[in-house]
């Protein structure tokens, strides 16, 4: 199993074979091995590419499940349970964890050599017991009860552009106003239309549709593009709180914004007390809190 694992996470056998100390094909044998023992093929290879086959996306979950409560297991019966050890798993939004998370990593590897880190940067909902997760940086609100949250603060999701920009355009006074002006959508936030909290004694939600003029997928495109001066774009405020303190970039319709979304740090119950989950929580809670209060001030104008 640890074998298998280790293929997926280096994506190839030669790959899993340095990691592991051993030859493509030992570890190929291993997998063979269990291809055998379940019955069904687990892996398509190729001599350049490595692919789950549904059955094996099924096992693949398993194995992380149960090579994380056998490492849970030796630890106790080793008398280790306070020394953080281990491959410990992260995840979280892309943008986040670039900016925000990976520097609280790099110095938490340099305070605990005996600690490695799987960092997976996924902007896309993540089962953290079928695919293996310790520890997730989540924006949004919660209603997993299987999970432990550690607040962290939290986010808004804020209309910006570039000072030049709206100096050249008709006012935006109110949602309506953005169907005249150039938007930089992106799908996380709305390729045609935004939504706004109901506007007066409705309880429908307000939408805006209109025609982008430039759709890109990345969040750092949309940002530089809105700060180049080129249209209006939506985000959460930490995608855009250093442009935001830079003057580069300024928020509109502020008071038409929806109520901020949570962030916390979340754990599958039982993970928490595992040293390494336990030390990297201590660890990182603080420094994001702080981190998202920065945010928090900046965008709010304080």
């Amino acid at each position: 199993m640890k074998v298998f694992v280790a293929t997926l996470d280096e994506g190839s056998l030669a790959r899993a074979g340095r990691r592991l100390g051993r030859s493509p094909a030992a570890v190929s044998r291993a997998i063979a091995f269990l291809e055998e023992h379940t019955g069904t093929p687990l892996l398509y290879r190729t001599t350049r590419t490595i692919k789950l086959s549904e059955a094996g996306e099924r096992y693949a979950a398993a194995c992380r499940r149960i090579l994380a409560d056998l490492e849970e297991a030796d630890m106790f019966v080793a008398d280790e349970r306070s020394a953080p050890r281990g491959m410990l798993t992260v995840t979280a939004p892309v943008a986040a964890g670039e900016d925000i998370l990976r520097p609280i990593l790099d110095e938490f590897i340099d305070r605990h050599p005996t600690v490695s880190i799987r960092l997976q940067l996924l902007d896309r909902p993540v089962g953290l017991i079928d695919e293996g997760i310790d520890v997730a940086l989540r924006i949004a609100h919660l209603a997993d009860s299987t999970l432990v949250a550690i607040p962290i603060g939290e986010v808004r999701r804020v209309i910006v552009a570039a000072p030049g920009y709206l100096a050249k355009h008709p006012a935006i006074n109110e949602p309506a106003d953005l169907a005249g002006h150039q938007i930089i959508s992106m799908t996380h936030f709305g390729l045609d239309s935004w939504s706004f909290p109901p506007a007066g004694k409705s309880a429908i939600p307000l939408v805006v549709q209109f025609v982008p003029r430039f759709v890109v997928n990345t969040i750092r495109g949309a940002v530089a593009s809105a700060v180049a001066g080129h249209g209006i774009t939506r985000m959460f405020s930490y995608h855009v709180a250093e442009e935001v303190n830079a003057g580069a970039l300024e928020i509109v319709l502020r008071d038409c914004e929806h109520a901020p979304l949570p962030v916390n740090l979340v754990t599958p119950h039982g993970r928490l007390s595992a040293p390494k989950v336990r030390a990297f929580v201590d660890f990182a809670a603080p420094r994001l809190r702080e981190q998202f209060e920065q945010i928090r001030q900046i965008t709010d104008g304080h």
